[in-house]
């Protein structure tokens, strides 16, 4: 909106030579269509004619253009020559051409050498009689000059920006905000000429002398509030810089907000002064503003609803979709501020914008009462035929808001939910719905038996293999806990029958649940895992003999019922590409493979890779062929040292923690390795200088801040060439199964020999050097690995509620609910669950859930509860289980400290 100004861009003006059809392409009736390069540089011979064909030249430097806006590049010759024949076009004096004539001379950005030539002419229009020469030549002059020709017009600009016509005066303020990016100091000399802009009656130059004005002393605090101070006493006139002081108003309140009493809002009289103006974008713009200050009482809130829902039925669609988009933001927050506003929103439903509608239902969705659901509901079936998916799926998740907030009423939004399932729809769409389902299912108890009969119903015809997996996993899990199971079996057995092969061995998964856990079924459920034993996919037999064996109690996999129920119900807690490694290699013997031997830590990439992307030391060669882990690798690599090899299995290993600055002469990381008793710092070494070779590396630790470390061994670094990474370790003991925390400070110790760069060979001779390196600490953090659970609620349920632990902190002020969170989610090292990392804008509370593998193998789950108040005081309730009471405590009292 800033740069807005009367001069037409190339594009603009190709426009006219473009003729619009709906019925067929631009390029099929475009007059350029086909030209070429050359032939137009052949033509553009026209500008050295001895008498000029204005109306020729004109066509010529309008095909130059669409080839630039085309992509077309010039060569350095091309453009030059171009130029010099474009430069003698100043001698006629047809105004077209003369426009077309600036617009080349920009597009061409021609070099410093070559401004030289054009300049005179600019500076000769820029001071002509024509003001429209003058505005232009303004323009082109300010895109095409540096800083040592603007010096030299600098007095022009200033008496320009003060002109009495408008349209000069605009292009001067438009090419200062230009200017303002690459010759500030210059610009800001200016203030006094801008300043006497704003008060001009034109609109448009009190609207760019206002933008202008804010970006010189955006970056003075002190200068914005007194500029906006002087302004809202009513000398500001055009509607376009009335917006924009709004806007700036606004900046200065969120600001002093920081530092001033609740209750105290410096400008808000301002801005409800703003909602009387004339002019409707003034309006809006100040409805607007109100809507989105931090903690807006309802009381503030009230006059810019009024407009807002005068705006409602207006007859401008672009004033009805604002008003409605601008209501469904504040009922996020304050849903009963806009419930004045329904019956307004309710006539926009049949609004023949669909966008508008789309927003007027979901916004009813927020803020209607109990009472008129049903009515709401018979309103939105109407209107789904008509939108498409993408806002189909705005509505579904608003009425899964809406049944959560009116449970009583899940009966009208399932059958809703359930009826727009079986019509026609994407993938995201249906799988919208379905989720929405299941959130509902497990949040009301009493929807759970008809919610499912609705996802049964769904699968017999459903498209899309991974919902009907999906749901079939969620059937196993709830169905049981109906208060009649058998119902559902005819649902899964058919897709036994009846579906491809991943859906049918999803079916025998979920027919093996239903046998554990509801004991009358057991017999039928053997007689239809019998039956898939004759299937025709490997998979599905498979599952159908290994649950067979399992539900028998013939002890070849379990013992107990909770075993069962454990081995069906558990979830996985361990990443699919460690056990796939694992599986692949180990080798048949008589000792049966052991789940427990796969390492529970979660690797993005293989640490060798980073070299590849960047000059940073690795400490491995290159990457291993095949799938192994990152962990593995590490493992290998640390039992393959004499002085380590008895510390046992390793449990994690961190991501590496730079320890030198880029592009330094050494370069330096620390990878920590995690044991029960043990823990290894490798450090990863690069010699960035050619000319040195380092023999004997090693690390200095000083672990006098870790005071329940005590140093162990170190295995040095015989040498290290240029560009070669290597590796220098240090082992440190620890108490058992603690997890102790330290900060360590660290020297870089080495001898270093002159390289002869003709031959590559070091001197026998060397020197003892050393070089600082940054600290690091060993945080609580290193000794929880990320492992995500599949079913939160399951796994939680699964941990008993003894070793729960449950209490309440206050974390202080923060600047947003989201930074807290993830500090919390840092601190403890935990991987979120269930895409509970995400916090909504403008939320006030927040869940997170978070999952983790404690040392030792331990299990732990954390529920977090977050709320903030006005102050942006930030309380947290933390619920820890786990395995052992003992983690469940340190959890606390990590956070407590």
């Amino acid at each position: 909106m800033l740069y807005h100004a009367p001069m037409r861009s190339s594009s603009q003006i190709l426009s006219r030579y473009v003729k619009k059809d709906d019925d067929r392409d631009e390029e099929e009736y475009s007059p350029f269509s086909g030209i070429e390069k050359g032939a137009v540089l052949q033509e553009a011979r026209v500008f050295n004619d001895p008498q000029l064909d204005s109306r020729r030249c004109s066509q010529v430097i309008t095909k130059l253009l669409y080839l630039l806006n085309q992509g077309d590049t010039f060569t350095k010759v091309e453009a030059t020559e171009v130029f010099f024949s474009v430069t003698k076009l100043f001698q006629s004096k047809d105004i077209g051409l003369r426009r077309m004539v600036y617009l080349i001379i920009k597009e061409l950005s021609p070099s410093a050498d070559e401004v030289i030539i054009v300049t005179s002419s600019l500076m000769k229009d820029m001071n002509s009689k024509t003001d429209v020469y003058r505005a232009n030549a303004i323009r082109v002059l300010c895109r095409i000059t540096d800083g040592t020709l603007l010096t030299q017009i600098e007095r022009y600009l200033k008496q320009a920006i003060v002109d009495k016509n408008p349209v000069v005066a605009s292009a001067a303020l438009v090419s200062g905000i230009h200017l303002l990016q690459t010759n500030p100091e210059i610009v800001k000399r200016w203030s006094n000429e801008v300043q006497e802009a704003v008060q001009s009656r034109a609109a448009l130059v009190q609207f760019h002398a206002l933008g202008l004005l804010h970006q010189i002393r955006q970056n003075d605090r002190l200068a914005v509030s007194k500029l906006v101070t002087s302004l809202t006493k009513g000398t500001v006139r055009s509607p376009l810089a009335q917006c924009l002081l709004i806007r700036y108003t606004s900046q200065v309140i969120r600001e002093s907000s920081m530092n001033s009493q609740p209750g105290d809002r410096p400008f808000y009289d301002y801005l409800e002064s703003c909602l009387r103006h004339k002019s409707e974008m003034v309006i809006f713009e100040a409805a607007r503003a109100i809507t989105e200050l931090s903690g807006v009482t309802s009381r503030e809130l009230t006059p810019a609803i009024t407009v807002l829902q005068l705006f409602l039925s207006s007859s401008k669609p672009v004033l009805r979709f604002a008003a409605v988009r601008t209501l469904n933001k504040v009922a996020m927050t304050q849903p009963m501020a806009v419930t004045t506003c329904n019956i307004d929103m309710e006539s926009l439903i049949s609004d023949q914008n669909r966008s508008i509608a789309t927003l007027a239902i979901t916004t009813l969705l927020k803020t209607g009462n109990e009472s008129g659901v049903d009515r709401l509901m018979k309103q939105i079936t109407n209107f789904m035929s008509d939108i498409a998916d993408e806002f189909k799926i705005v509505v579904v998740d608003a009425i899964r808001s809406l049944c959560l907030k009116f449970p009583l009423k899940f009966r009208t939004l399932m059958n809703f939910l359930s009826n727009i399932l079986r019509e026609e729809g994407g993938f995201e769409y249906k799988k919208a719905i379905v989720d929405s389902i299941v959130t509902i299912i497990r949040d009301i108890p009493d929807a759970k038996e008809g919610g499912l009969l609705h996802l049964c119903e769904f699968i017999e015809d459903c498209e899309f293999t991974y919902l009907s997996t999906q749901i079939l996993h969620f059937l196993g899990i709830e169905g049981p806990k109906t208060a009649d199971p058998s119902k559902f079996i005819r649902y899964i057995y058919n897709r036994v029958i009846l579906e491809n092969a991943t859906v049918r061995a999803s079916a025998v998964s979920t027919l093996a649940k239903f046998g554990a856990m509801v004991d009358s079924l057991k017999p039928r459920i053997f007689v239809l895992l019998r039956r898939c034993l004759y299937d025709n996919d490997d998979e599905v037999r498979d599952r159908a003999t290994l649950y067979l064996n399992t539900l028998g109690g013939d002890g070849s996999v379990v013992e107990t019922d909770k075993d069962v129920k454990e081995f069906l119900f558990g979830s996985l807690d361990l990443p699919l590409v460690n056990l796939e490694t694992s599986l692949k290699n180990y080798e048949p013997s008589d000792e049966p493979f052991d789940i427990n031997s796969v390492s529970r830590e979660v690797k993005s990439q293989p640490f060798a890779e980073k070299k590849a992307q960047a000059k940073k030391p690795t400490g491995l060669g290159a990457p291993p062929a095949g799938p192994t882990s990152t962990v593995d690798t590490y493992e290998k690599l640390l039992l393959s040292i004499p002085e380590f090899s008895t510390f046992g299995q390793l449990f994690k290993s961190s991501a590496p923690v730079e320890l030198t600055e880029a592009e330094t002469e050494y370069a330096v990381n620390v990878v920590k390795h995690i044991f029960d008793k043990y823990v290894v710092f490798q450090y990863n070494c690069t010699n960035t200088i050619p000319e040195q070779l380092l023999e004997n590396v090693t690390i200095v630790v000083d672990a006098s801040e870790a005071e329940e470390f005590e140093e162990l061994a170190t295995k040095p670094l015989r040498s290290l060439p240029y560009d070669t990474p290597g590796q220098t370790f240090v082992a440190f003991e620890k108490p058992e199964g603690v997890p102790s925390i330290g900060k360590f400070s660290n020297v870089l110790r080495f001898i270093v020999k002159e390289v002869d760069p003709s031959t590559g060979e070091a001197e026998e001779d060397g020197v003892e050097d050393e070089y600082q390196l940054e600290e690091f600490e060993v945080v609580a953090s290193d000794y929880m690995l990320k492992v995500g659970v599949s079913n939160f609620r399951n796994a939680w349920e699964s941990l008993s509620p003894d070793f729960e632990r449950v209490d309440e902190y206050g974390l202080g002020p923060r600047e947003s609910l989201k930074e807290a969170v993830n500090t919390v989610i840092n601190l403890l090292g935990m991987q979120p669950c269930e895409g509970t990392e995400v916090v909504a804008a403008n939320s006030r509370s927040h869940t997170c859930l978070l999952s983790g593998v404690y040392i030792g193998n331990v299990k732990v789950l954390v529920r977090l509860s977050f709320g903030v108040d006005g102050a942006k005081e930030v309380a947290m309730k933390l619920a820890v289980r786990s395995e052992d009471e003992l983690v469940s405590d340190a959890i606390h009292e990590l956070v407590a400290n």
